[in-house]
């Protein structure tokens, strides 16, 4: 049943109908607080805390349990309590000190590019597009700068820290150098900024909306926490979805030291060559053979 919310904030972009429940409880946040700059900052922040570390809790709990050691990519490497613990204490420190600034400051940057935050929220094929939009370029962004991070004062100054754990733990996603926590956290901001930004220059671009923006890093820190799990599943996504990394990708990053720079998807590391590990061995094999059978074919 719709639902009439009337708005105590300056904007009144909720003196409207609410036509489902998270829109409700979306526009219910911005009334109670009655201050929109405060309301973002603080639905970001605890958006970021509690879907990063709810996100690790059940991979803590999976660590506890021998069961699951089969699916484990690393078996005779399982973190101890006590390095799970310092790498809390380290990620948490880090979302204080480095994170939490610029996510306050994320509501002026909204009104300067005119990112929507009332109700109703946009169509789901115009969100889905968008935050599939940020997956790519993110990516991208990700493999360019993390591998940029693998060249010699980069990795030794900077670097080095996330690598700390050869086999990683969910916890371990965001614990590395400020620097790098900055430079990599661009990427999730940054292109739902630059496309609100192109939106304000081309009526063709719908624009965009903070909601959509939220479930843009949620769907990312649950990928970044996934991807360094350690653990390999026969239902884990890229079982059938082949373009995925996972943890088994990055696993093996973490693993040799080099190699699979990429987040996300597979594809920039195929492209551009930087494969790791047994997949990439076996995809030398393969294109050496397919080489040797089209020269065999050729000189008969």
């Amino acid at each position: 049943m719709s639902t009439n919310v009337t708005s105590t904030t300056g904007s009144a972009l909720f003196s409207t109908i609410a036509s489902n429940k998270v829109e409700e409880l979306w526009a219910s946040w911005y009334i109670y607080w009655g201050n929109d700059v405060l309301a973002t900052g603080l639905l970001f922040f605890l958006v970021h805390e509690f879907m990063y570390f709810g996100r690790c809790l059940p991979w803590f709990i999976i660590d506890q349990i021998p069961y699951f050691n089969k699916y484990k990519i690393q078996p005779n490497k399982i973190p101890t309590n006590q390095q799970q613990w310092e790498c809390f204490k380290a990620v948490l420190k880090s979302h204080f000190l480095v994170e939490a600034l610029p996510i306050w400051l994320f509501h002026p940057i909204c009104s300067q590019l005119k990112i929507t935050y009332g109700v109703p929220f946009p169509s789901w094929k115009i969100q889905f597009a968008q935050i599939v939009f940020f997956f790519i370029c993110e990516d991208l962004w990700h493999y360019s700068f993390h591998r940029l991070f693998h060249y010699g004062w980069f990795y030794k100054n900077i670097h080095k820290i996330h690598h700390k754990y050869a086999a990683p733990f969910g916890l371990a996603a965001e614990y590395a150098h400020p620097a790098e926590v900055m430079a990599l956290g661009v990427g999730t901001v940054g292109f739902p900024i630059l496309y609100a930004f192109l939106a304000t220059k081309y009526a063709s671009l719908p624009s965009i909306h903070l909601f959509t923006i939220t479930l843009w890093i949620v769907l990312r820190l649950f990928q970044a926490v996934d991807s360094h799990s350690g653990y390999d599943f026969p239902w884990s996504l890229n079982k059938f979805f082949p373009l995925w990394a996972g943890a088994e990708h990055h696993d093996d990053h973490h693993h040799y030291f080099i190699g699979n720079y990429a987040s996300s998807f597979r594809v920039w590391d195929w492209l551009l060559s930087t494969e790791c590990g047994d997949l990439a061995r076996v995809n030398r094999v393969k294109n050496a053979n397919n080489k040797n059978e089209k020269k065999h074919k050729i000189g008969k």
